[in-house]
């Protein structure tokens, strides 16, 4: 642990483990960045340069360099005029008091469930500034019981960002805006007629919702090459939904030939749920188009802020073909009259600010470093765990071998702390499912990530098991 007090920047305190596992620049940038988010630093603080920031700490120069340049791709720092450092204004968090938490719950110091995005890096200001913005801009009447399908500047605005990114072909007039993909599938539920196919493994909650609107999805196997098409032609499902550009919880792609396949079997009289859940987030290239722009009248486009910016938000959106329309609508109506205006109108202008895609590039930046530190924090602790899919989204699936004891895993990383969510629940019959791990990275540090996976390693191999 180390003091830097410079008269060319303020006095910083940072510990460096020099005994510790983690490499020392990396140390270095949690540190700095968990006092920048906490607002130990405060926006424009000036930063002591690496020269004297590196003779403080006793480490290279070069070192300090590579921190500083992994926070400014980051967002978190920015050079000046004159070559100095400063923290960029970004959102800070403040740390809960446990002592408030929730008594029933179990409390875990690193959460590896899937799903979330880095909450703390939530746009609190930006956000605000679009609520002010569209506040300012919006009649008093949309105030009222407008339409429940959600207002028309929102809707205009979704349209406008699905089709520059998804290439989905967005009329407003089609969208219905809802309280995120949850919401989508459930009032789907209510309005379609006939079998309804899912994916197996998918998503399990998906599962729930239709089984609690009375549906009992068939269960259609998935591969390396995504849903099998020839299974799904064999039932007599009339409706399937799907995660094509990203499975759900594997990570395979839906491959060329099987996205033929899949609109092929959509003819006159069957649909295709397409949940575009995590599309933004694709590392090694960029993302294929949405399946719902090669056939608008056979697809249903399902979509949330849920891993953009916040599961909490409760904002989503379906765009859906002109026969379905109408049975939605009055769907959505009688559910809950229609979504909060306030979300949407600070929603739209945000959108249309450009806001959006800003956070958007950030987020990818900073979610590709954390997925490599998973990566290599399983090479190195987890070794015989397999990660599928590609490379895209906000976590990862990992399989082990037949017989490894996946159950006695998790339960020993509850009592650790540690949150995992198995595999299992996914299958339609867990206990069929194969041993594996669906790891959320994207609410975690990376020191955070490589302190789990290496407590993970040494109780696995505690089972005998690594």
């Amino acid at each position: 642990m180390a003091n830097s007090g410079t008269s060319s920047g303020p006095e910083l305190l940072v510990e460096l483990d020099r005994h510790g596992r983690q490499p020392l620049h990396r140390q270095l940038a949690d540190g700095l960045r968990d006092a920048v988010r906490s607002g130990r630093l405060a926006p424009g603080s000036r930063l002591p340069s690496t020269r004297v920031l590196s003779a403080d700490l006793g480490v290279s120069r070069r070192l300090v360099v590579e921190a500083y340049g992994q926070l400014s791709a980051e967002g978190f720092l920015h050079s000046t005029q004159g070559g100095c450092t400063r923290v960029a204004a970004v959102d800070t968090v403040s740390v809960p008091d446990r002592a408030l938490a929730d008594p029933g719950r179990p409390r875990f110091d690193i959460d590896f469930a899937p799903g979330s995005p880095d909450l703390a890096s939530f746009p609190r200001q930006a956000w605000l500034r679009a609520m002010r913005q569209g506040l300012a801009e919006i009649e008093s009447s949309e105030f009222g019981y407008v339409a429940a399908h959600g207002l028309r500047a929102a809707r205009h605005a979704v349209a406008d960002y699905l089709r520059r990114t998804r290439g989905v072909v967005a009329d407003p007039r089609r969208i219905v805006l809802c309280s995120g993909a949850t919401q989508a599938v459930a009032l789907l539920a209510q309005c379609l007629d006939g079998p309804l196919a899912m994916e197996d493994p998918g998503f399990w909650l998906h599962r729930m919702v239709l089984r609690h609107n009375g549906i009992d999805p068939l269960h259609v196997p998935v591969d390396e090459d995504g849903i099998d098409v020839d299974a799904l032609t064999a039932c007599d499902a009339t409706t399937v939904v799907t995660t094509p550009a990203h499975q759900s919880p594997t990570g395979v792609v839906l491959s060329a030939p099987r996205r033929t396949e899949l609109l092929e079997w959509a003819q006159p009289g069957r649909l295709i749920i397409e949940d575009d859940y995590d599309a933004e987030y694709r590392y090694d290239r960029a993302p294929i188009g949405a399946l719902q722009g090669v056939a608008p009248d056979r697809v249903v486009y399902i979509g949330s802020t849920s891993k953009t910016l916040a599961p909490g938000l409760r904002i989503g959106w379906m765009v859906l073909p002109a026969h379905l329309i109408a049975r939605v609508r009055t769907a959505k109506s009688l559910a809950d009259t229609g979504s909060s205006v306030m979300d949407q109108i600070a929603f739209s202008q945000f959108l249309t600010s450009g806001a959006y895609d800003r956070h958007l590039r950030q987020m990818r930046r900073r979610y590709l470093s954390r997925r490599n530190a998973l990566l290599a924090a399983l090479s190195r602790h987890l070794p015989r765990a397999e990660v599928l899919g590609a490379a895209a989204g906000v976590h990862l699936t990992v399989r082990f071998p037949a017989g490894f004891p996946i159950e006695e895993l998790t339960r020993r990383a509850t009592e650790l702390r540690i949150r995992l969510e198995p595999l299992g629940p996914c299958y339609a019959e867990p206990d069929t499912a194969p041993p594996g791990l669906i790891l959320g990275y994207a609410n975690l540090t990376e020191s955070q990530i490589a302190r789990g996976v290496e407590m993970l390693g040494q109780a696995a191999r505690g089972l005998g098991a690594a």
